[in-house]
C-alpha cells in the first residue's frame, strides 16, 4: 500500500453543486524540495552547458564580450541584407516526412573528400579567433577533433598551422588561403600548411576587396582593440573578457604580418584584385592534397571552376561580410548540385545556426556545411566548452530531425523532404 502522507481537511470539501471534493493532504517534504530550485546556476561553465540552442549561445556571447568583439563576430557588411536572407532562407525551410519509417537508429557520419567525418558540419575560417577568446584557434581545433569533424585554420588566424596540429594531432585540420599580392608568401604559407599535416587547402575568392562592415567603421575595431573612450567604458561592463585579453600572450596574425591596425586597410593591403582564374590553376599546381574553392555564387563560375578540377565548392556568400544583398546560399545550392554535383563535391556556408539547418541542406545535395558564427558565439561565450556545446546542439538537432523526418539517418535524407516557401 503506497503512503500518500497525512490527509488533512482544510479549505471547503464540497463544491458548489454540494459534491465532494478531493481531500488535500501536506506535502512531505522531500517532495517540496523535488520542485524548490535549488541554488542559482551562476557559474558561466553551468550557463553555458544549460544552453538550449545556438542562439542561447550568442546571448552569453553577447553578455561576456565587448560590443565592438562581439559585433565583429555577430555583424555583416552594409545593411547586412545578405546575412539575414542567409537565415532567413533557413526559416524558410518546410518539411515533408515520412511516417511509419523504423528511426530506431539515426546514424550522421558521411563521407567527404575520401574520408569519414561524424556529422556533415565543417568548422569554416574566422578570422582573428583569439579576440573572441584567449584559447582561440587551438580550443575550436580540439572541440572539432572531439565531435569528429574538420577545422579550418584561417589565413587571417592567430594561431600557426604548426600549433593548431599540436593542439589537436587527432584532429582533421584543414587550411584556407587567400591569395595575397606577394605570390611568394602564398607559397610559403602552403608550405607550413602541409608542414603541419593540412592535406585539405580552401581557397577564399570572393574577397578581391574589403567589404564594409559597418558595425566595425562605427566601433573604430582594430586588431588588437585599443581602448579608446567607449572601449574603455566597455571594460567595465565586460571585466572577465578584457582579463583574459590582457593577460594572455599578445594578438597578432600568424601568418600575416606587419599588418596596419584597421581591418579594412589590412584586406586592401594583403589581398589582390587582380586574382584570375589563371592563378586557381597555379595554386592547383602548386599544392598537392584536395583543393576546395568557397565563395561560389553563380552556376556558371561553378562549372568553370568544377572544368579546372577542384576538388569541391562551397556555394558561400562570405557569411554576408563581402558583398551585401549577394545570392542566398541555400537557393542557389539545388542549382549548383544539378550543374555539378556528379562531378564534384558541393558544399553550403552561410546562415547554418541549427541542425535542421544541416539536414535541409543535406536534403537539398550539399555533402557538408560549413559553420561560423555558430561556434564563434560558443567560443566567445565559454572558450573550448562554448564550441563544444554548440556542436552537441547542433549534432543533436540533427539527430532529432531525421528521426522526425522519417529518414533514419543522413543517407536516408531526399530533395522531396524539403521545400523552400516563397
Amino acid at each position: 500500500m503506497v503512503d500518500h502522507g497525512p490527509t488533512v481537511p482544510f479549505g471547503n470539501v464540497q463544491d458548489i453543486d454540494g459534491n465532494a471534493k478531493e481531500p488535500r493532504r501536506l506535502p512531505r517534504w522531500r517532495e517540496l524540495r523535488a520542485v524548490v530550485p535549488g541554488r542559482p546556476r551562476l557559474s558561466r561553465a553551468r550557463r553555458v552547458a544549460d544552453a538550449a540552442d545556438i542562439a542561447d549561445l550568442r546571448l552569453l556571447a553577447r553578455r561576456r564580450a565587448p560590443h565592438m568583439v562581439f559585433d565583429y563576430v555577430d555583424g555583416a557588411a552594409e545593411g547586412e541584407l545578405s546575412m539575414a536572407r542567409s537565415v532567413e532562407a533557413f526559416r524558410r525551410v518546410e518539411f515533408s516526412p515520412r511516417v511509419l519509417r523504423d528511426v530506431s537508429q539515426a546514424p550522421t557520419a558521411v563521407e567527404i573528400l575520401g574520408r569519414r567525418i561524424a556529422m556533415p558540419v565543417v568548422l569554416g575560417p574566422t578570422g582573428f579567433t583569439r579576440m573572441m577568446h584567449r584559447e582561440g584557434e587551438r580550443a575550436v581545433a580540439r572541440a572539432a577533433e572531439r565531435a569528429g569533424v574538420p577545422y579550418t585554420l584561417s589565413t587571417m588566424g592567430t594561431t600557426t598551422a604548426a600549433a593548431v596540429a599540436a593542439a589537436a594531432p587527432g584532429g582533421w585540420n584543414w587550411f584556407q588561403l587567400y591569395v595575397v599580392r606577394d605570390r611568394a608568401r602564398n607559397l610559403e604559407t602552403l608550405a607550413l600548411a602541409r608542414e603541419a599535416g593540412m592535406d585539405v587547402l580552401v581557397v577564399t575568392v570572393d574577397v578581391p576587396v574589403a567589404g564594409a562592415r559597418l558595425r566595425d567603421v562605427r566601433h573604430g575595431l582594430t586588431v588588437p582593440p585599443s581602448l579608446r573612450w567607449r572601449s574603455a567604458l566597455q571594460a567595465l561592463r565586460h571585466p572577465a573578457w578584457w582579463f583574459d585579453f590582457l593577460t594572455s600572450e599578445p594578438l597578432r596574425f600568424a601568418t600575416v604580418e606587419g599588418a596596419p591596425d584597421d581591418l579594412a586597410g589590412l584586406t586592401n593591403l594583403m589581398f589582390d584584385p587582380s586574382v584570375t582564374m589563371a592563378d586557381l590553376e597555379w595554386i592547383r599546381s602548386a599544392w598537392q592534397g584536395r583543393l576546395l574553392v568557397k565563395g561560389v555564387q553563380r552556376v556558371d563560375d561553378a562549372k568553370d571552376l568544377t572544368a579546372l578540377g577542384v576538388d569541391g565548392l562551397v556555394v558561400s556568400n562570405h557569411g554576408g561580410r563581402q558583398l551585401d544583398r549577394a545570392a542566398t546560399p541555400l537557393e542557389l545550392l539545388p542549382q549548383v548540385v544539378a550543374a555539378v554535383g556528379d562531378r564534384t563535391e558541393v558544399f553550403l556556408d552561410g546562415g547554418v545556426r541549427n541542425g535542421a539547418d544541416v539536414a535541409a541542406a543535406v536534403a537539398l545535395g550539399a555533402r557538408a556545411c560549413f559553420i561560423g558564427r555558430a561556434y564563434l558565439y560558443g567560443l566567445m561565450a565559454g572558450g573550448e566548452a562554448g564550441v563544444r556545446r554548440a556542436l552537441d546542439l547542433l549534432r543533436a538537432e540533427l539527430v532529432r530531425t531525421l528521426q522526425l523526418l522519417g529518414a533514419g539517418g543522413i543517407d536516408g535524407l531526399t530533395p522531396d523532404m524539403v521545400h523552400i516557401r516563397a
